[in-house]
């Protein structure tokens, strides 16, 4: 294998952030291995690339320790080898009073948000610290809901505060390794999931108000900047949002 080349796996990838982020690495030279539950999305994502001699989808469940075996196995055996991994497979509960949440709705989110990116991490660790040349780097998706919540949204945020742990918990740990792991927290990327804000969404005081949207592909130049330092580098948290969404008190 080159060691010129450069490889990347990117969860959830089918769709929005995801989708934008396995793009941007694959118009930058990447290698890129897309994941996501569904087969389809992804072999769509690739025909749009245009560079299917660059890319492999492959149908992933981060929630399941032998899926995401399968996941880093078929890498490595395309590729030869992982230098990024962007962990940004996640979902979300309904918006609904926290009183009202199921146990089944609340172990979703964590078992996805949390557990699939724990399991993740560990795929990754096991590949890069025995790899040559040594090392890579691996970047979770946080989301401002890392750093502050939205009214109704206790499960999500529990887990993206999670993630902040494991970015760096896996940061100090992948260090002995030449593993850098850091985290990017996104607000108000233009995608499905959050078109809502468009339509208005509740806020910190009870109202319901528009929120501004940015373009999603800026998440993917973002991406970018962060995947192509050098390992002595590290980006540990970046915050891209919209200019003018609710952030700091959500107001």
């Amino acid at each position: 294998m080159n060691s010129s080349i450069k490889v990347a796996i990117v969860t959830g990838a089918g769709s929005g952030v995801g989708k934008a982020s396995a793009l941007a690495l694959l118009k930058d030279g990447w290698r890129v291995v897309l994941a996501g539950r569904r087969q389809a999305p992804l072999d769509e994502v690739i025909a749009e690339s245009g560079q299917s001699d660059h890319a492999l989808a492959v149908a992933a469940d981060v929630s399941d320790e032998a899926s995401v075996k399968t996941l880093f196995d078929a890498t490595v055996e395309k590729f030869g080898r992982i230098d990024l991994v962007f962990n940004n497979a996640g979902v979300n509960a309904p918006g609904i009073p926290l009183e009202d949440l199921t146990l089944a709705q609340w172990k979703n989110v964590v078992d996805i948000n949390l557990t699939g990116m724990f399991l993740c991490i560990q795929a990754a660790f096991r590949v890069m610290k025995d790899q040559s040349p040594r090392g890579g780097r691996i970047i979770n998706n946080g989301s401002i809901s890392a750093t502050t919540p939205r009214p109704h949204s206790i499960a999500y945020t529990s887990t993206k505060h999670g993630v902040s742990g494991l970015t760096k918990s896996a940061s100090l740990d992948g260090r002995k390794y030449d593993i850098a792991v850091g985290q990017l927290d996104i607000g108000n990327a233009a995608t499905d999931m959050a078109m809502r804000m468009a339509k208005g969404v509740i806020q910190a005081n009870g109202e319901i108000a528009v929120e501004p949207l940015m373009d999603v592909n800026i998440v993917g130049q973002s991406l970018v900047y962060m995947a192509n330092l050098p390992l002595e580098a590290n980006v540990m948290f970046h915050t891209v949002m919209a200019t003018k969404m609710p952030f700091a008190g959500r107001g």
